[in-house]
């Protein structure tokens, strides 16, 4: 059983600081929706007011359609895994689990058959006997999962449960924890500055910066249409140019800038204010003419071998930073640090956005 979430107008104070500014969301029951941003944006801020730790300044918070206004975290149909996990290293793994089922008064014959479910749920069966120390870091992770599933939640919030962990273990975890979501269908609202994991997971994914919501929409629109220049630079790189918008036709707009003039996708959101022309470095390419539209004349510098791709650092006559990604097929011939190139892009792969936030 999943329960929807509502934040209508949310706002939160500490003092004369305002951490969360204005949230509107709808997270659907059974969806895996993840807050993405840096650090002090307001994100965990928001994961606290729906588990009740903390009250709203103003606005509703609304779990399965009901106002939770008044509600105690244990009132609530809400499970939160903290980032430290606070598993309890004294007890072993079943009793960790069924903690929250022995406080609700259960027997220890159900509680114990209860958490061997889980167990075999989140793929640790036969661990129930073990110590919390004995595990390995993305094992206490599991635990951590089924005993916050051992009361039958609605919503499971979790607060970058995977930030400890290495990268490999990080990614495997990625995948165990939207195979879990998906088999026991609760609704999972995830929390983590990592774009990589929010865009691996999430049905949808909320980005957010100084305590406000930029852009809510699936991973792939996220990454491929950002409204604005705060959600295009911190989901993924970018090659980033200043200038000025001139003639628009048929969505493509004229940019005038220092290296050169370009053509790109025009924004809707790209109306009045500052703007920027934004490259993804995977959408540059290196040619040695500079016949056609958008191509710049540069020297390349360092060449960075990062496994499946290969990053081609250069700058052009004027100064400016450019990078592109080559795939490393082996076909593909590098070039020689110092040579003379030139940086090309396709005007529907690059887009002119507001530079400011949504504040």
């Amino acid at each position: 059983m999943s329960a929807g979430v509502e934040l209508d107008d949310v706002s939160c104070d500490f003092g004369k600081f305002r951490a969360v500014d204005h949230v509107n969301v709808s997270i659907k029951p059974g969806e895996f929706f993840s807050f993405l941003g840096p650090s002090g944006c307001g994100k965990t801020t928001i994961l606290r007011m729906i588990s009740g730790f903390t009250d709203p300044s103003e606005g509703v918070i609304r779990i399965g359609g009901k106002d939770v206004r008044g509600q105690r975290p244990n009132q609530r149909p809400t499970a939160l895994i903290f980032q430290n996990l606070a598993l309890f290293p004294l007890m072993p793994v079943w009793e960790n689990i069924a903690f929250g089922l022995e406080v609700q008064g259960v027997d220890k014959a159900t509680r114990r058959a209860r958490a061997d479910e889980l167990l075999r749920l989140v793929d640790l069966p036969g661990a129930g006997d073990k110590m919390v120390s004995q595990l390995s870091g993305g094992q206490k992770q599991r635990v951590a999962i089924a005993r916050a599933l051992a009361v039958e939640p609605q919503v499971m919030l979790l607060d970058e449960p995977l930030s400890a962990l290495d990268l490999k273990l990080r990614q495997h975890m990625r995948a165990e924890l939207r195979a879990i979501q998906k088999r026991t269908g609760v609704t999972f609202i995830y929390i983590t500055h990592d774009q990589g994991e929010a865009l691996a997971m999430s049905d949808r994914v909320g980005v957010m910066s100084q305590g406000r919501l930029q852009q809510v929409a699936d991973p792939r629109e996220i990454y491929n249409n950002p409204v604005n220049g705060f959600v295009a630079s911190f989901v993924g790189e970018m090659n980033i140019l200043r200038g000025d918008v001139e003639q628009v036709a048929d969505g493509l707009a004229g940019f005038s800038t220092p290296h050169g003039r370009f053509r790109a996708r025009l924004s809707p959101s790209a109306t009045g204010g500052a703007v920027k022309l934004y490259i993804r470095p995977e959408h540059m390419s290196l040619a040695p003419d500079g016949g056609g539209e958008n191509a710049v004349p540069v020297t390349v510098g360092d060449i960075a071998f990062e496994g499946n791709f290969i990053t081609v650092s250069a700058t052009s006559e004027g100064g400016q930073h450019f990078t592109a990604e080559v795939r490393n097929d082996g076909i593909t011939r590098l070039p020689e640090r110092g040579a003379r190139l030139f940086m090309r892009f396709e005007p529907q792969r690059a887009v002119i956005l507001p530079d400011e936030t949504r504040v």
